[in-house]
């Protein structure tokens, strides 16, 4: 548990927040010992206001946090298991997505500049964004993930969720992020962001005006070379 809540605050600036609030906390403690009391009697009154400051700058941590402590997935006894060793670093399998079939789909998906949304389900239950989506559970394949995003296919509209090496899911609605994002970015880039702001999921955009592909994660967009270094980003971030 201290480890996934360690996860989500990495790289972000509460964890920078958070730092400086325990350097405050052992400021304190020294102060307290040394008997300065005017500056122990400061220090402890921010220390109290402080808890009630930091629920307010940790919420879109803690809400995410809640959410994977609350999914099923976290909750049954296979999950747990698997996340006592992570906690105790044992090693884990890779991830079973056939990552050439996938390359193969978004290189065609690119060339042909065919818009596409797909999110990739981790340790967070995304059963919440299915309820209303086409359910597959279908083996992953280039040649479905083209048939599904081509213009005129039923499908298209929405995203499509991966778990391992199976399509769970088309005509996916996800949550559009509240953030301000770049003019240049459509739709499916806002609910490609809103899902990963509030889950462990990744995403990947395929721009059908440009053909140019996005990758989202933590609710951010993660800057890669080339498609070979995307690869590399997506393999190991569903290894973990």
């Amino acid at each position: 548990m201290l480890y996934y809540a360690y996860k989500y605050l990495r790289g972000t600036s509460a964890i920078i927040i958070f730092r400086g609030f325990i350097l405050v906390y052992i400021i304190w403690w020294v102060t307290d010992i040394a008997n300065m009391n005017i500056l122990s009697n400061i220090l402890g009154g921010f220390i109290s206001v402080g808890v009630f400051a930091l629920i307010i700058v940790f919420q879109q941590e803690i809400r995410t946090f809640l959410l994977m402590l609350g999914s099923n997935r976290f909750t049954n006894n296979k999950s747990v298991i698997k996340r006592l060793k992570l906690l105790f670093k044992i090693s884990q399998e890779q991830s079973k997505i056939n990552i050439d079939e996938l390359f193969s789909a978004i290189e065609s998906l690119i060339n042909s500049k065919t818009g596409a949304l797909i999110v990739f389900e981790r340790n967070t239950n995304l059963d919440f964004v299915k309820s209303d989506a086409d359910i597959l559970n279908a083996e992953l394949s280039s040649s479905l993930i083209e048939s599904i995003f081509f213009k005129n296919s039923p499908l298209h509209d929405g995203a499509i969720i991966i778990e391992g090496n199976v399509i769970k899911s088309s005509r996916v609605t996800l949550p559009i992020t509240k953030k301000t994002i770049s003019k240049s970015y459509g739709l499916r880039h806002k609910a490609a962001v809103g899902i990963t702001e509030d889950t462990d999921a990744i995403s990947l955009v395929i721009s059908e005006e440009t053909g140019k592909i996005s990758y989202i994660q933590n609710g951010a967009f993660i800057k890669f070379k080339n498609l070979d270094n995307l690869k590399e980003l997506i393999i190991n971030d569903l290894a973990n």
